[in-house]
Order: C-alpha cells, then structure tokens, then sequence
C-alpha cells in the first residue's frame, strides 16, 4: 500500500458525506458540474479518481434530486415550509407533488445504504473506495435514468396528468430496477388520480383547480378533422353518411342547450391529459358517470325527494368502499384497470333500468311519440279535426289538450299518474318567445314551420311535450323528444290521412244503393287507389319500422348492463326511425307528403260534395287524379332504382308492401288514372 493511502479512511468519510449532499473539501460542488474530486491529490491513483468520479456523478443526481423535491415541495431536510403556489420554473400542481413525493420515497434506499456505509465505516477504518462503488452500483444505473425524467418535466413543463404518461413511457423500458423504481412513484401519482375520480364519479366534483385533470368544464376544442373525415363515411346505420347522422344527432341543438337548466354545466375531455393507457372509450365512461353522478346530486337537492336521498348516500357509501378496494388493488400496475369503472357503470344501469323502469318509459314514448295507442289517436282526430282544420290561435292548445283528455277517457286511459305528464302545444303565431323556445320541459316548437310563418292549420303546428321524470332525462334530452316529435307529427299525419279516407269509404256504402255515373266511378275508384297506398304506407310504418325496430332496442337493453350501452342503441333506434320513415331522404319524403296533400283535399272534396259532383267539382277531381297518378309514378320509379341497385332496403322494403301482388307493376307505376 502507498503511504498516501493511509488518507483513505478520512477521505472514504468525506465521500459519505458528499454523496449525502454535504461537499466538503475533497469533494467540492459546482453549480454547473456538481460534485467533483479536488484536483491533484497525491494520495490518489487515477483508477481510483474514476471510480470517485462516477460516484460523485451518482452523489449530483441525487442532490439535484433533492433540490428540485425542496423547490417543488418544501419537504426534504424537514424544512417547515410549504407552499402550493407556482415556483419559480413554473411548474405547480398535485400531480408534481405526488410524483417528489414518489421521488423521495425511490431515494429511502439510497439514503439507507449511505447509512448502511457509515456503520461499516465506523467498524472498519480500512474501508476501500472499490467496496462503497460496489454497495452503490445500483443507483449509478438508476440515478441518470430518473434524472432523464426529472429533466424531461422540468424542460418541457409537464403538468397534470401528463406528468403519468411521462413516468408511464420511460418505465417501458428493460432495465428491472429502472422500470420498478418508476412504477412505485407512477403508483404514487396515481393516487391523486384516483381521488380526483372518487370526487368526479361519485360525487360529481371535479376537484381540478390546477387544470391537470382529463376532464374539465366546458365544451370540446377538437374534433373538426376527424368529423370532417367521417362526414361521407357509411355507418351502416339505415344507409345513413356520418354527415347525415351529425345533422340528425344536432336537430335542434340550439333548443336544446337553451332548455338545459342552468344548474348543469357542461363538461368534457380534455384529451391532452390523458394518459395513453387509459382509452378513450373508458375515458368517455368516467366523463358520463360524473356528469351523471352531478344531475344526481342537483336533482336530490329537491326536498321531495328526502328518501331518495338516505338511499343514493347509503349507495354512495358502498361506491366508495369498492372503489377503495378496486384502486388499492390496482395501485402498483402501470395500467389503470378498466373494470374500476364498470362497476359504476353497472350502478348507473341498475338506476335508469331497474329502479326508473327505463322500458316502462320506453313504452310509454311508443305508445304516445308513435302512435302505439292507436286507438287513442283515432277518437283524437275525430275530437279534433274542426279545430284543427284553421290556423292556430291563442286558445287552441288550451281546446286540444281537452280534447285530448276527453279521447282518453273514451279508450278508458284514465292513468292519473301518466296522463299529467303529457301536454300537447300549439306553436302558433305570435306566441311569445319564451313559449316557444321550450318553456315547459321537454317541448319545442315543430320543425316545420318558421316562427315567423303562421302554420296553414293546427295539425302543423301540433306537437307533444313530455315531461320526463329524474333520473331519465339524462336520455330523453330536449333534443331527443324534438325528433321524437318529427316521427310524431309524420305518423300523425299517415294516421289523419287514412282516417279520412275510411271515413269516405263509409260515405261511399251510405250511397251504394243509389245510381251512379261515369264521374262516380272514378272518384272511388281514386279512393281505393289511394287508401290502398295509404294503408300500405302505415302498415310499414308500423309493423317494418317502428315494431321492429322497437323489438330490436328491447332485445339491445335486455343483453347488456352498461347504461352508455344503452344510450347507444337508443340512439340507434331513434336514428333508424327517421331514416327507414324516409324523414332524411327528402325526395321520397317530398313525394309522400304530396300523395298524402293529394289524398287529403280529395276527402275534403267528397265531404263537401255528397251528392254528384258539378262541372266543377268534376274539374277538381281532374286535377287529383292526375296529380295522384304523377306521384304515385314518381314514387314507384324511386322506390323501383332503389331496389335494381340494391341501395337501399327500408325503401325495397316499402316497395314490396305496395307491389306485393305486381299489381303496382302492371298499372306501369301509376295508380288513380282512368285506365285502371
């Protein structure tokens, strides 16, 4: 041994100390180098100043480790301050707390070898620098790996939960003690992730001043290029083009964010804080449960529902313990485990379906939006048609509703709970603002008709308002029941149509016994023609369409526990409805619209003229056939190119309910003309 080694023992304590971040005057710090071995000791072999070298490069990371937990924290050294505001880098927030929290926890062992070191140390003065590289030869290979992360967030001011995909993507790597050191402190911040999804899901608080969350309040800013290269893209739904469903999905957006109560706010994704392994479906899950959970908590404020209330916070206690225990057993692993969230899911649906007889109200949308209760709506019509037959005035719906409710009454619909619930509106013109715009919940002026433009008579400014009961208008939106109200007023309008024609049907058997002529005959004949299109048209409107439809949205809520599921395939079903009813197809709907006018001045014709008719009446009469047979050829040739192309089957589908028999075939696509 050379005589300057007998220095070592003091150096070797010094060493210690250093690598404890305690320079001294062997091992000097810079600001810009860090800890370095003073230079020109004689003691020293140049074998051995590498070896210190690299431990003093192991002894700077992990001062600059502490440095930036101090700057960040305040919790290294047992310092007494604290401080949550912004430091002076700019970078703030829970989630960089909790990782140098997690930071500090990976450099206990570290700190406990040094230690370990000091013991030995002090039972043997003869320790070599070679045994103090080997007992730390560990950290020399994780130390500049965690400092790249260190690095990485303080260069490019990673914020929020950006900070867990940062950890996430540099513990991907192959180094065991690298990856397990970094998924302890990705298991630390996603403690703080976790509470801010206990708040969000069950609670409906989100507890995100900092803006570090994935979720926040507020519109969505992106999404334009991918709508705009979805827009012409087949979604298989009824033929419809991403365009057309964006359209059908926005009918009435304006209405509808005007309807909202001011209460509920909007929130959505903010995608650049979510972490890569957390999906976006998933992340759309934990979106709609809190958004959910927070209609809930508004809707309970109510003093009505007091019981409703001990119930939801005794669920909530039994939310929050299985998400404790989901979250604790799902603490260590990089990737956050998606059935966390289908737990909740599964509540929410065990809420709408079971506990708010989401298919009960299902029914009752079919049984009055579509007409389920046919019966109802005949007795209705009936009541109704003189004061409908004009343009609306200020007392109409008032005279409506009561009609309505004499109808029920007549098909012995006497449910006091359900018929409260239900309330025809008249928008008519010069109703005020507020009226119109949906005052009422659940209602919205119709479609069709401007409001500045007075409706030509009350069965086109007639529509049906609903009012949903908590906690179902998460899926009966204003929106929702406006296109509801669409299909309402096109079924209404077949239904009035093919009333009108049985009701000629009996004035014709009334005269059967009396004489005929030649203009008699045609008009019948017309009759038949159109009731036979007529007829045919509600029979696929009703058993093709929303019959099978209905049964299919039945069989889709039945198979599944997931209420987002749900509201999927209802939004499915009602998207089917007015596609496969031809609403969004508007040359078949154009033509439709005219066949049923046609049909409908016909009635009025033959109503008002009992007896033969005069020149002209005749001259009338001229006029509907030919403009009956026109559309129905027009209509024919539509539904005929569909069906050689194969484009389209809701339209071959109607196509073989009038040309069942070949019958449309024959007469060259034209019915109502004299040579039939």
């Amino acid at each position: 041994m050379r005589p300057g080694f007998r220095r070592t023992g003091k150096m070797i304590h010094e060493l210690l100390l250093a690598l404890s971040g305690y320079p001294g005057t062997i091992f000097t710090w810079n600001k810009r180098n860090g800890l370095q071995v003073s230079q020109d000791l004689p003691f020293l072999h140049p074998s051995e100043t590498s070896v210190l070298n690299r431990l003093c490069k192991m002894g700077t990371d992990y001062v600059r480790f502490t440095e930036f937990i101090e700057q960040h924290t305040g919790h290294v050294h047992q310092q007494e301050h604290y401080s949550s505001q912004p430091s002076q880098s700019g970078l703030h927030g829970i989630y960089l707390r909790a990782f140098c929290t997690g930071l500090n926890s990976m450099l206990q062992p570290y700190r406990h070898a040094l230690l370990d070191l000091e013991k030995e140390f002090l039972g043997d003065p003869h320790l070599s620098i070679s045994h103090v590289n080997y007992m730390l030869e560990q950290f020399q290979l994780l130390f500049p790996s965690v400092m790249v992360v260190v690095e990485t967030i303080k260069s490019q001011k990673i914020h929020g939960c950006q900070i867990l995909e940062t950890v996430y993507k540099h513990s991907c790597g192959g180094l065991p003690p690298v990856r397990m050191a970094l998924e302890k402190i990705l298991a630390v911040c996603h403690g703080v992730m976790y509470k801010q999804l206990a708040a969000w899901m069950l609670h409906g608080l989100l507890l995100d001043q900092s803006e570090e969350f994935f979720v926040k309040q507020g519109p969505s800013a992106g999404g334009a290029t991918a709508a705009q290269e979805e827009e012409e893209e087949d979604l298989g739904i009824g033929g419809l083009s991403g365009k057309q469903l964006r359209e059908l999905q926005d009918l009435r957006l304006i209405e509808e964010e005007n309807m909202l109560a001011p209460s509920l706010q909007q929130f959505s994704l903010r995608v650049e804080m979510l972490p890569s392994y957390i999906p976006v479906r998933v992340a759309e899950k934990i979106l709609f449960v809190g958004e959910s959970v927070q209609m809930f908590e508004n809707h309970n404020q109510s003093p009505s529902r007091a019981g409703s209330i001990l119930k939801h916070q005794e669920d909530q206690g039994k939310n929050e313990r299985v998400f404790m225990r989901f979250t604790q057993s799902n603490s260590t692993s990089r990737c956050l485990d998606a059935v966390v969230f289908v737990f909740f899911l599964q509540h929410l649906w065990t809420l709408m379906v079971e506990e708010s007889d989401l298919l009960g109200q299902l029914k009752i949308v079919k049984d009055f939006y579509l007409l389920g209760r046919g019966e109802l709506y005949q007795v209705f019509i009936d009541l109704a048609q003189h004061m409908l037959k004009t343009p609306p005035s200020a007392v109409t719906e008032h005279d409506v509703n009561v009609a309505f409710q004499q109808a029920a009454h007549k098909v012995l619909l006497d449910d006091d709970n359900l018929l409260p619930l239900l309330h025809l509106t008249i928008d008519y013109q010069g109703k005020e603002c507020k009226e119109a715009s949906g005052n009422r919940e659940g209602t919205t002026p119709p479609q069709e008709t401007s409001p500045r433009e007075a409706p030509p008579t009350g069965w086109a400014a007639l529509g049906l308002a609903y009012k949903v009961q908590w906690p179902l208008h998460i899926l009966f939106t204003p929106a929702v029941l406006e296109k509801y109200n669409v299909v309402f007023r096109y079924l209404l309008s077949v239904r009035r149509v093919q009333s009108e024609l049985q009701h000629c049907w009996a004035l014709q058997m009334q005269r059967k016994h009396l004489k005929s002529n030649q203009m008699d005959a045609v008009k019948w004949r017309l009759r038949n023609h159109m009731a036979f299109l007529v007829d045919n048209l509600q029979y696929y409107l009703q058993v093709d369409v929303l019959e099978s439809q209905f049964s299919q949205l039945l069989q889709q809520i039945n198979a599944t526990r997931d209420f987002e599921s749900i509201r999927l395939a209802h939004d499915h079903f009602l998207s089917n409805l007015l596609a496969q009813s031809f609403i969004l197809l508007k040359p078949v709907f154009h033509c439709l619209n005219e066949i049923l006018d046609l049909c409908h001045n016909f009635c009025s014709l033959v109503s008002q003229n009992l007896g033969p008719l005069d020149e002209r009446g005749a001259a009338q009469l001229d006029i509907l056939v030919k403009g009956f047979s026109r559309q129905s050829f027009l209509l024919f040739k539509i539904l005929s190119s569909v069906r050689n192309h194969q484009i389209n089957s809701d339209l071959a589908q109607l196509l073989l309910r009038l040309d069942y028999n070949k019958y449309y075939t024959q007469a060259g696509g034209t019915l109502g003309s004299f040579g039939l």
